[in-house]
């Protein structure tokens, strides 16, 4: 095995704190950045509402079933490539590395929008919260709250978060349950109504749209391959825990669209909506449970977006830790903190920008729930929906190069399958993004963000040929991690991923 020493700090040994977390860990991660209360309680009751469509339910299952044959190759890739930097590293392996440096330079932007765009949310949960319990305050001051506790997070020990999470997440996903079970248990009428879950329902107009919005809620699960390096046995645990991070959400999501249909009576779900906005659950679950457990729901809503949005920090942190180690941004960002193996400068970077997002919103004083939230999150989710795309595609260009490491299945057939639905989903999204963001038909924001991410797509191809002219030594390292591994090719195949030999190669038994 070869690796490179270059000269400065040594990027190896004071890499991430490696073997600290299990599968229940990942996993929470993973569901802590799809936040399913807040899907629940937020995107749900907004699309029955927005989209008058009963086929809510089915929705959610079918984007999980779309999203499970993603991770199918995804998991698949992990397996042979443990990498923090996830996409960015798949992408360099399957399409090459200037097309890796591409993705990167969505990756950014893209998590850096969705974890900032929660903030916004955060800000105003708390704020209403505390108004209830004759405490006023803004909507800044909370957000300043949640930004310290996760910045102060962000550079500490990585299973401190997976245990924040998993306290936080437990008590969820638990309200999430006793909530459907209330709601199952009072059906209008009197009779358990399954209308919304009739196949039948996938077959209207609305689906599209509705299928791009539900999507945009699971983002979030694929930072389980993130915390690779960090993880104990990664060949096995990603690879569990993205599977469950998918699965879970999936579940939770589309059996509470079904009860909320059970409670009012699909023909009344629409109007309910509409009605009662973010507080359908409560308002339904309300008649027939203690004011106190209203109270958690609120409450944990609160801390579901909070771990939502320590979630993504995570992921945007160790992103510019991989980029920093393998010298696409300055070497300063590829050192890890010495004790707590937290990727020091990447979560200080995006403590900082966010912080600066939030001073800003302050100043002008925009509105923090649709133009800071709403928007930040879709905007995010676009990008990261590029790249489950690219990722896709890369998955099938790399077992066509190694084809004894995966089966048809996980090589091929699932990852084409997936790349042909996600093509489907992103032309959909592009098309309607002015919808989702809800600007009128000659606003520059129906195209703006889509041609923003193909700017830097564009920057990123450049410095990659930039690297490559300048720094080969860096180029070669592109998506390679730590050790600069080199995955031996298929027999007869030609060896595309071979670092070349320098003077700088040190060669370890």
């Amino acid at each position: 095995m070869a690796r490179f020493a270059p000269s400065g700090p040594d990027i190896v040994t004071r890499g991430l704190a490696s073997n600290r977390l299990g599968v229940p860990s990942i996993v929470f991660f993973g569901v802590a950045g799809a936040a399913p209360l807040t899907v629940i309680l937020g995107a749900i009751s907004t699309i029955y509402a927005v989209v008058g469509n009963i086929a809510v339910p089915l929705v959610y299952f079918v984007a999980a079933l779309i999203l499970s044959l993603f991770t199918v190759g995804f998991v698949a890739m992990s397996r042979h490539i443990v990498n923090s930097g996830a996409f960015y590293s798949y992408i360099s392996h399957g399409l090459g590395r200037v097309t890796g440096v591409a993705a990167a330079f969505i990756a950014l932007p893209a998590y850096a929008a969705m974890q900032i765009g929660l903030f916004g949310l955060l800000g105003v949960v708390a704020k209403g919260i505390l108004a209830a319990s004759g405490i006023h305050t803004s909507w800044f001051v909370c957000s300043l709250v949640g930004w310290f506790l996760i910045a102060v997070l962000g550079v500490l020990w990585v299973d401190l978060s997976g245990k924040v999470l998993a306290v936080l997440l437990t008590a969820e996903i638990t309200i999430v349950l006793i909530y459907d079970a209330i709601m199952v248990a009072h059906p209008a009428g009197g009779k358990v109504s399954t209308e919304a879950l009739d196949p039948a329902q996938l077959l209207t107009p609305e689906v599209a749209a509705m299928l791009v919005l539900a999507i945009a809620g699971f983002v979030g699960f694929e930072a389980t391959v993130v915390l690779s390096e960090e993880a104990k046995d990664p060949k096995r645990t990603i690879g569990r825990a993205t599977h469950w991070a998918v699965l879970l959400p999936g579940l939770l999501c589309g059996v509470s669209a079904w009860a909320m249909s059970v409670n009012t009576g699909s023909g009344n779900i629409v109007q309910a909506a509409k009605d009662q906005e973010t507080d359908l659950v409560f308002a339904l679950v309300g008649p027939y449970v203690p004011e106190a457990l209203i109270n958690v729901g609120y409450v944990l809503f609160l801390t579901s977006v909070f771990a939502a949005a320590l979630a993504f920090h995570a992921a945007v942190a160790r992103y510019q830790f991989a980029l920093g180690r393998e010298r696409v941004l300055p070497r300063l960002w590829g050192v890890a903190h010495p004790r707590t193996g937290a990727p020091l400068m990447g979560s200080i970077t995006q403590s900082l920008l966010a912080l600066g997002v939030l001073i800003v919103f302050r100043v002008t004083g925009v509105d923090p729930l649709i133009h800071l939230f709403a928007w930040g999150t879709v905007v995010g989710g676009l990008g990261v929906l590029m790249l489950m795309w690219g990722a896709s595609a890369s998955v099938i260009a790399f077992f066509l190069r190694h084809r004894r490491r995966e089966n048809f299945w996980r090589a091929q057939l699932a990852p084409l399958l997936a790349f042909l639905l996600l093509s489907a989903v992103l032309a959909a999204t592009v098309i309607g993004l002015g919808d989702l963001l809800q600007v009128d038909n000659d606003s520059v924001f129906n195209w703006v963000f889509s041609a923003a991410y193909g700017g830097f797509a564009i920057l990123g191809i450049i410095w990659a040929l930039v690297m490559r002219a300048a720094r080969p030594d860096a180029y070669a390292g592109i998506g390679r991690g730590a050790e600069q591994r080199v995955i031996p090719e298929s027999a007869g195949l030609p060896v595309s991923h071979a670092l070349p030999r320098t003077a700088d190669v040190v060669h370890h038994s």
